[in-house]
């Protein structure tokens, strides 16, 4: 009889220890969900016909890549960018970044620009952005995009061959991070052939930011 109890007290305390081990793991799930903002777990978005989840990593011991990991580069080629590159152009953060996307690129609206070279780009971009390099902007015979890029941005030619912007597109602009200056001379480019400096909107946390806040990030032509 004394080796039943004893045998039922040891299952009891088992039983115990399993619910209470179920339990902790269960909070440890929970207390590891990492949310955008306490009230929002992702942002859903489509562009050009795709649809795009944007979520921060769950894994609590990610990092970000090496690229992202220096922290002295040569200036002036790495140069510290200013908060704001011109009167009227909108600095935003990560939050503005995906209201951005659900507000005016879904609805066709607008764009978000990635505008560093490509050989950037193809290593990791932000879901859904058009890599239009900072030099795209700049019109010249070598440049044969360039009228076809102020078309796709609402530009329309005037007689005396000046580019006017009637109706354009709201343009998001970002590049590798505070040090990249890539973005902020896409947008002086831009600045530079009329376009209006309340349609641009600068993140100037770029990939540095982005990839430190653990966001979805997506590697052209690897299906990530």
């Amino acid at each position: 009889m004394k080796n039943i109890l004893a045998g039922h007290k040891l299952a009891t305390k088992l039983s115990t220890a399993v619910i209470a081990t179920l339990f902790c793991g269960a909070l440890q799930v929970t207390a590891q969900e990492v949310r955008i903002t306490a009230d929002i777990m992702d942002v859903e978005y489509t562009f050009n016909g795709n649809t795009y989840v944007i979520s921060r990593n769950q894994d609590p011991n990610h990092r970000i890549p090496d690229d992202y990991a220096k922290t002295s580069r040569s200036c002036p080629k790495f140069c510290v960018q200013p908060m704001k590159v011109h009167e009227g152009v909108n600095t935003v953060g990560e939050l503005e970044l995906l209201s951005f996307l659900q507000e005016y690129v879904s609805t066709g609206k607008g764009f978000l620009i990635d505008s560093r070279t490509s050989d950037w780009h193809d290593k990791g971009t932000i879901p859904g952005a058009v890599n239009l390099p900072f030099n795209v902007f700049v019109p010249s015979e070598e440049n044969v995009f360039f009228d076809s890029v102020m078309v796709m941005l609402g530009g329309k030619q005037s007689e005396f061959g000046e580019w006017e912007f009637t109706d354009p597109k709201e343009l998001m602009l970002f590049c590798n991070g505070p040090w990249c200056g890539q973005s902020p001379t896409a947008i002086r480019n831009l600045l530079a052939i009329n376009y209006p400096p309340e349609k641009l909107h600068y993140y100037r946390g770029g990939m540095q930011n982005w990839y430190g806040m653990g966001f979805s990030v997506e590697v052209p032509n690897s299906g990530s």
